[in-house]
């Protein structure tokens, strides 16, 4: 897959927003979109404080779910439950022939306790590495999952007139499956959520806490970067602390590991193309100080912006830790993937170019921002990597809040600002329609 380079990406915006106005094949009804989204917009909100006062755990998301499941079924949509374990997937048939778009929400929250005093603060619990632990949205999914809800209203009303047919994804486990299971947006596609009837184009938004409430962001090409976490365990030789000669010391391998990992992005990768990042968040090893554990376990997140990038990533890894272990008399198991891998989340460029119109007639041109990559990780990256795929970014700052006084994402003090959430369906359901009557044959 060829990306467009930052050079093109910024030449290809300004071009598209001086011809915005004659790229849409058809008109778009937005002021019935708008004027239905107002009117969706205390609903809106409802939706979304519920689900934000009763978060659930990837894979764990029952109650949501069921909610989720009632409400395209009120519509008159077929319904189907239970995909890649709690996933609800509506589909709508429109009133005419055309293409098939996917929209996709993600449901899960994350083990986080939220520190915040709104009035529908969560107080849940949940069940995470087998331990129980505070549940809290401190991602924004609850606004997502309220959001695609109340676009399904909007194109269920459209029906009659809408060519084609838009699949309504609620997916669980965005955050990563619990140790030991499958889940996300790899296994709905495993279990045919592109198929009966395929799938032609995915849309789907992300909130943000950095950016003006209202405000729209899009990228081409590369948008969130890789992910791959990894494990990797030393194993020594136990001695007494005090007798160091008569083992080997997994600690210090461990520290030597550590430390030549971050030659990886410092000297081995051409960091002027795409920015990567190896970090180790956790080791764990010995149990006194007076003795030399045997073996030591640490733990470690890869993000990459270049899948050739991204493998060399790994190849060093392995290579550094046993080249490191084996000099020092010790040996590794190293894990890539231990749990969680998404590859590159890449907007399609030539549906970046058909929706970009769309974005500046809804959010208003000064609304919209052509955003950098970053290296966070989507697992939406599944479902672009197998049809071309649109993910923007809808703000939710408080308007004129520095950012120095901003909560980020998966913080307990982390905050979305409610009134730009009608931006969001009015966006997605203006890209979902168009795309239709833009793709439609007749």
């Amino acid at each position: 897959m060829k990306f467009l380079t930052k050079t093109q990406s910024s030449t290809l915006t300004c071009f598209l927003m001086l011809l915005s106005a004659n790229l849409m094949a058809d008109p778009l009804p937005l002021e019935s979109i708008r004027s239905m989204s107002q009117e969706l917009n205390p609903q809106l909100i409802a939706w979304r404080r519920d689900f934000h006062q009763n978060p659930e755990l990837s894979n764990r998301e029952f109650r949501t779910a069921k909610i989720v499941a009632e409400y395209p079924q009120s519509l008159g949509m077929e319904v189907s439950t239970g995909i890649a374990h709690t996933g609800v997937v509506g589909i709508l048939r429109g009133g005419k022939p055309g293409p098939v778009v996917l929209l996709r929400a993600d449901m899960d929250g994350l083990p986080v306790e939220e520190r915040g005093d709104l009035p529908f603060k969560s107080v849940a619990k949940g069940e995470y590495n087998g331990q129980e632990v505070p549940v809290m949205h401190a991602c924004g999914h609850d606004t997502h999952v309220a959001i695609l809800m109340a676009t399904a209203k909007i194109l269920a009303t459209m029906r009659k007139e809408m060519p084609g047919t838009v699949k309504f994804v609620f997916q669980p486990a965005e955050e990563g499956a619990p140790l030991g299971e499958e889940g996300g947006a790899e296994l709905m596609i495993a279990e045919n959520v592109l198929d009966n009837p395929p799938v032609d184009a995915a849309f789907a938004l992300h909130i943000s806490a950095l950016h003006d409430a209202g405000r729209v962001g899009y990228a081409v090409g590369p948008r969130y970067a890789s992910v791959d976490d990894f494990k990797i365990t030393v194993h020594g030789k136990q001695a007494h602390g005090a007798s160091p000669w008569m083992g080997v010391d997994s600690v210090v391998v461990a520290a030597q590991i550590i430390n030549s990992l971050q030659t990886i992005v410092s000297r081995n990768l051409n960091i002027t193309e795409q920015p990567a990042i190896v970090t180790v968040g956790s080791i764990h090893g010995g149990v006194r100080s007076n003795i030399i554990p045997e073996t030591v376990e640490m733990i470690g997140t890869i993000r990459a912006l270049d899948e050739d990038m991204r493998g060399e990533i790994h190849q060093r890894i392995r290579t550094i830790a046993d080249g490191v272990a084996t000099s020092m008399g010790a040996r590794v198991d190293v894990q890539i993937p231990f749990s969680t891998s998404y590859p590159v989340t890449v907007n399609d460029a030539e549906l970046a170019e058909e929706s970009l119109p769309v974005l500046l007639q809804v959010a208003g041109e000064d609304q919209v921002d052509l955003l950098k990559p970053i290296t966070g990780a989507e697992d939406f990256s599944f479902f672009a990597r197998e049809v071309p795929g649109f993910m923007i970014s809808l703000g939710g700052k408080p308007v004129g809040k520095p950012l120095a006084e901003v909560a980020a994402h998966h913080t307990p003090d982390f905050f979305i600002d409610e009134s730009g959430l009608d931006v969001g369906v009015e966006v997605m359901t203006a890209l979902a329609w168009s795309y239709l009557q833009n793709h439609s044959s007749e």
